[in-house]
């Protein structure tokens, strides 16, 4: 049953282009023990208790109980689409939806506080650990609200300059799938960090490249060096080529630049998606949240109420009051 779910896998969760989606590797995370445990077994005899087995591995290794619950939850749109197809019997999947993820409290497994927005002064910390490339990312994102994703991606190509705010309308973007629009404005102060990164790039070109900023990085350190290359250091180059950076930054590598950043200035560690957060929060103590929504992309004001936490001045100004 796996194997004609992962051809499932790999021909449905890719964009437009063929780059395979996040998808892909959340199912391989998931399906790992499933295939490691009952690789064997009918897919006909795998049972709730089969279930709770793999979802208590999950525990084992660690796991936050959203991120078991998550797993778990793959699972199940694996039998799912099996019993579409017709390859189980419904009642296989029916089964398996009778258990409950598990609950705050009432399990080993651990639970994470809510992610909130980061603090300026830990974000202005980290910044002079991070390279040109990754620090622009960083304040592009704190000025526009994109997401991780979209500041990896940026290309001018789909950045519309003809107006005081530029549009960017990303191609490929979180609900693309489901035939949303996505456009993001890019103020006078985001234009200003992103005119430096414009130059020599082509149109089609990523804004932000590690393998450009590796170029520019040995080029800086070429025309800075006095001495000549001693014979042993050029052998060794031929012999032992460095490995050549990727074209473009994925949210993987973008999160892991920050991380290292964290450990370096030795501040409490912050996701990039945090930035998204802190800028829905500083928007809505300004302006209101319908303001906040468009500016994120959201289709409904409960998704905004997630990123953008409440302003707490009014309500303690009114318990002072009346209370």
């Amino acid at each position: 049953m796996m194997v004609p779910f992962w051809e499932h896998v790999e021909g449905h969760y890719r964009q437009p282009h063929g780059t395979p989606t996040n998808e892909q590797y959340n199912f391989r995370y998931a399906l790992r023990p499933l295939r490691e445990l009952y690789g064997h077994t009918a897919a006909a005899q795998f049972g709730p208790l089969a279930l709770k087995v793999i979802r208590q591995r999950f525990v084992e290794s660690g796991l936050c109980r959203c991120e078991v619950n998550r797993r778990v939850q793959k699972i199940r749109q694996v039998f799912k689409w099996a019993a579409s197809e017709e390859l189980i019997a419904p009642s296989v999947y029916h089964g398996l939806q009778t258990v409950e993820g598990l609950k705050r409290g009432r399990t080993p497994a651990k639970d994470h506080d809510p992610v909130g927005p980061v603090a300026d002064e830990d974000v202005d910390k980290v910044l002079p650990h991070l390279n040109e490339h990754v620090r622009g990312m960083v304040a592009v994102q704190r000025l526009t609200g994109m997401r991780p994703g979209e500041v990896c991606a940026l290309r001018m190509k789909d950045v519309d300059t003809s107006r005081p705010v530029w549009l960017h309308a990303p191609l490929h973007h979180k609900t693309a799938h489901v035939g949303r629009r996505r456009v993001v404005t890019i103020g006078p102060r985001a234009q200003a960090v992103l005119r430096p990164f414009l130059t020599g790039v082509g149109r089609e070109e990523a804004v932000f490249s590690p393998r450009r900023m590796w170029e520019e990085k040995r080029r800086r350190m070429r025309e800075a060096r006095t001495s000549r290359v001693p014979p042993s250091q050029r052998a060794r180059r031929k012999s032992k080529p460095n490995r050549v950076p990727a074209e473009v930054y994925n949210s993987h590598a973008y999160l892991n630049a920050v991380r290292r950043g964290c450990e370096k200035a030795g501040v409490p560690y912050w996701h990039p998606n945090q930035l998204r957060r802190s800028m829905a929060t500083k928007t809505r103590k300004l302006f209101r949240l319908e303001a906040t929504q468009v500016l994120l992309g959201h289709s409904r004001a409960d998704v905004t109420q997630v990123y953008a936490e409440r302003d707490e001045s009014l309500a303690l100004w009114l318990a002072a009051e009346i209370g």
